[in-house]
């Protein structure tokens, strides 16, 4: 079997490999994450301050061996399963295929064994970075102290890992000759202390005798009107939600405003997902490449817009949290129109074909549709004009300042 982790498994997973996780040589199971959480120890009595857990699929067994890609598809590793949990949760230890390539700043990665050896035996001052150091002269001061060489540490993370990076490149131009930079790909913890002791003994793994963690960086939102916004609709097929969103489309292209990206299921399904079926695999995977080039367009400060069907509810929500994960905007609009108004209205004959047995797996009819609890929208069409729908759309992307 072959996997391909999550960003944040991913971090973790280099972080193993490398040694700076030393001394897990794998992800972690139950037992060990239980202690970890009771004591900030293994199961053994180790000393260990975070989890370092996998998820996977139902599929795999104690015993069996899972190749673990980058999101290119290189192999990085295999694991051996030795517990696999009903959440998923799976642990084992695992055996390095290559070297991870992914990822800005490649050239400047070491392991923390060609960090040691460069420093060769003289002390350091690790400085774990998140963000710019904005005041220099308490990391100058502390590294004169100890007579320490400069080890600068960016802990290159999710989107603002290179912006991280930078922050340490410019700092090193102010800072003593002979002063280090090797980014590091740790993903933060949720709880601060937890998070300061994982950052200080990977610092250490890189040859820091002393550990100066930099402040977390202060994020201050821009303005709506200038932040990336996807606009996602979803509803039953003959919903209207694609006229909708033909309509908004046009409307904020008149306004002039904002960029603006439309996906239309249909160009998308002979395009960027040509040849994929209608299982519930594949169309899952066809709302997963709708969110990726969403996302993508709103990194850069875009507006997008996207109509699919998107039937299951965890689909949608791992939509959202690629859009939010670049720190963008997600505005779900649920296009409620009831299933019988629907089949009514059936332009395209598709709802008769389905009732008919011609079509597998059709939402509505032989295959579900979840209703969002999370919509920021809810709009029928039953007795409700094009326009007017439009209309409550773009009054809430002025009302929410996307739009001006």
């Amino acid at each position: 079997m072959e996997w391909t982790p999550d960003q944040r498994e991913l971090a973790d997973l280099e972080l193993l490999l490398c040694g700076a996780f030393e001394p897990l040589t794998g992800f972690l199971g139950h037992d060990d994450l239980h202690t970890v959480h009771e004591r900030g120890t293994l199961a053994d009595g180790t000393p260990w301050p975070a989890p370092v857990t996998l998820h996977l699929p139902a599929d795999v067994s104690p015993g069996d061996e899972v190749t673990l890609l980058d999101p290119e598809g290189l192999p990085l590793a295999v694991l051996t399963v030795t517990a696999h949990e009903p959440d998923g949760l799976t642990s084992g230890p695992i055996k390095a295929l290559s070297t991870p390539e992914h990822g800005p700043f490649a050239r400047l990665r070491r392991t923390p064994a060609e960090v040691r050896q460069e420093l060769g035996g003289r002390p350091a001052l690790g400085v774990t970075m998140r963000g710019p150091l904005d005041d220099l002269s308490e990391v100058i001061a502390t590294a004169k102290e100890l007579d320490a060489v400069i080890l600068l540490l960016p802990l290159a993370y999710g989107e603002a890992g290179p912006a991280v990076v930078r922050a340490a490149l410019r700092a090193k131009d102010q800072l003593p000759e002979g002063t280090l930079v090797v980014p590091v790909p740790l993903a933060p913890r949720d709880e601060p202390e937890i998070d300061l002791e994982l950052r200080e003994h990977v610092a250490t793994r890189y040859g820091a005798t002393e550990h100066f963690a930099g402040p977390d960086p202060v994020h201050i939102p821009g303005p709506p009107h200038r932040r990336g916004l996807v606009v996602f609709f979803t509803g039953l097929s003959g919903s209207g939600k694609s006229t909708i969103a033909r309509g908004l489309r046009d409307a904020l292209l008149e306004l002039g405003s904002r960029t603006v990206t439309y996906l239309d299921g249909d160009v998308v399904r002979h395009l960027l997902s040509k040849g994929l079926t209608f299982s519930k695999a594949d169309r899952d995977l066809n709302i997963r490449r709708i969110g990726f080039v969403a996302a993508e367009a709103a990194r850069h400060g875009g507006l997008a817009i996207c109509a699919p069907i998107a039937p299951y509810e965890a689909t949608r929500a791992e939509v959202r949290e690629m859009v939010e994960s670049v720190g963008a905007d997600f505005l779900l609009v649920h296009v409620a129109t009831p299933l019988e108004e629907c089949e009514r209205r059936d332009r395209k004959g598709l709802y008769a074909k389905a009732r008919a047995g011609l079509i597998p797996e059709f939402t509505g009819v032989s295959d579900p549709y979840e209703e969002p609890d999370d919509a920021d929208l809810v709009i029928d069409t039953t007795h409700m004009s094009i326009e007017a729908a439009v209309s409550r759309v773009l009054d809430t992307l002025k009302s929410g300042r996307w739009v001006r």
